[in-house]
């Protein structure tokens, strides 16, 4: 007799690490926040545009800059095993969007505002706010100079705020110059490090000549005391650089903008110039960047392009919505308007009839599915959230009425209300009232 085999028992499949998924009891947050940015961009003039997940890999360490923690250490990058072509699963969206634009030739007939939203991929510690996979809504303006359009992308970011129902968001701004000013403060700004060098950890002593204004943004605490007596970037500015930047504050106050001036503002990757700007929150204890972005005048050129000042900003979706967890802002996008109940089979066809003409109305209704007893209906009514539950069996049918029960009143409080029969021509029309 054979001995029996054993089957090895099947393991649960789970998410990979630092990638999540969204369920319906959040989903409610993502609409309201996706509706809200796309209402606002749209009021600007701004058009929404798409690209793909999956870009040639140079296309990130031509332009995010080869020394920088993105490409060092982030990207998820591999070979295509059909033709051996290095790829890359999107970091940031501004890349893609201008190798986009340069293909399409977008800005041919003069420049475009565009704002898109999607997933990218960062390889670093899961944390709080801070995952593999996000997702980021990125404004960008191609072929624009001045410092009016660099103004209009916070003022809009600002309303986004506001419509959002945020209030402690601030606007952090500095200038990085063009590309001659920056040279001449990386000189200043070794030499200052050079001076201090046994204050440097490691990594910062790795960047000290290849990228030394990273560390400026530096976390350890000897480097953020050195970083106190740094020279000023703003202090190398010239004429021109300095006008845009000064012209940029103005046009925010007379916005009435609040903002702040942070010399130390230095972004992540290599392609800004001149104006960069973040918007930080101190709710969850220490400083996090929400939303953040600059100008990008060369990197039209960089990728292949033809000279296309740009300007743009990138928002991470999940640190907003963080922010959002205690507001009842997104309540309209997770309530249904009325869930069916039904018995009977003549009632069961009369509810599939009914809920369509109350869809078509405009309004969000579930019809029971299932079977069930009439007590575990009205159950499920008072688990989906309903504000009423439409009670329809034969009788009802035959008089062509509609018995219904409300179960929360307008701002998502359970409720014992009153039964009420009404006729199924005014369904729609009641529970607008309601």
């Amino acid at each position: 007799m054979e001995p029996t085999q054993k089957i090895a028992p099947k393991t649960t499949l789970q998410a990979v690490r630092g990638m999540n998924d969204i369920l319906p009891a959040d989903s409610g947050k993502w609409e309201f926040f996706e509706a809200t940015v796309t209402r606002v961009a749209r009021q600007y003039g701004y058009r929404n545009m798409r690209t793909p997940i999956v870009e040639p890999t140079p296309l990130f360490v031509r332009s995010i800059g080869e020394v920088t923690d993105i490409v060092e250490k982030e990207m998820y990058s591999f070979e295509d095993k059909l033709n051996g072509e290095k790829l890359t699963l999107r970091p940031e969206l501004t890349a893609g969007l201008v190798r986009a634009a340069i293909e399409a030739n977008l800005t041919y007939n003069g420049p475009v505002r565009i704002y898109t939203m999607g997933e990218v991929f960062r390889h670093e510690r899961p944390q709080k706010g801070r995952y593999r996979q996000f997702n980021q809504f990125d404004v960008e303006c191609f072929g624009f100079d001045g410092p009016d359009v660099d103004a209009e992308i916070m003022i809009m970011t600002a309303r986004i705020w506001r419509e959002l129902g945020l209030n402690d968001v601030r606007l952090e701004i500095n200038s990085l110059g063009n590309p001659d000013e920056r040279s001449s403060y990386r000189e200043k700004l070794i030499s200052h490090y050079e001076a201090n060098l046994t204050a440097l950890d490691d990594e910062a002593k790795r960047r000290l000549h290849t990228n030394p204004m990273r560390i400026l943004d530096s976390k350890v605490a000897s480097v953020i005391e050195v970083n106190k007596t740094a020279p000023n970037l703003l202090d190398s500015l010239q004429d021109e650089s300095r006008a845009h930047f000064e012209s940029l504050q103005q046009l925010l106050h007379d916005a009435n903008v609040p903002f702040v001036v942070n010399p130390r503002i230095v972004r992540g990757m290599d392609y800004y110039n001149r104006t960069a700007f973040e918007f930080v929150t101190d709710r969850f204890g220490s400083p996090m960047t929400i939303c953040g972005g600059g100008r990008y005048d060369g990197l039209f050129e960089q990728l292949g392009g033809k000279p296309t000042p740009s300007i743009g900003f990138g928002m991470g979706v999940e640190r907003v919505l963080m922010m959002l967890d205690d507001a009842a802002l997104q309540a309209d996008y997770e309530r249904l308007d009325a869930y069916i109940v039904h018995a009977g089979e003549s009632a069961r066809l009369a509810a599939g009839k009914l809920a369509e003409s109350l869809r078509d109305a405009g309004l969000a209704v579930a019809q029971h599915a299932g079977g069930g007893s009439f007590k575990s209906q009205m159950k499920k009514a008072d688990a989906s959230g309903a504000r009423f539950a439409l009670i329809l069996g034969d009788n009802e049918v035959a008089a062509g009425t509609i018995a219904v029960k409300p179960l929360r009143d307008a701002k998502g409080n359970a409720i014992v209300g009153e039964q009420a029969i009404i006729t199924g021509s005014s369904a729609a029309e009641h529970l607008r009232r309601r």
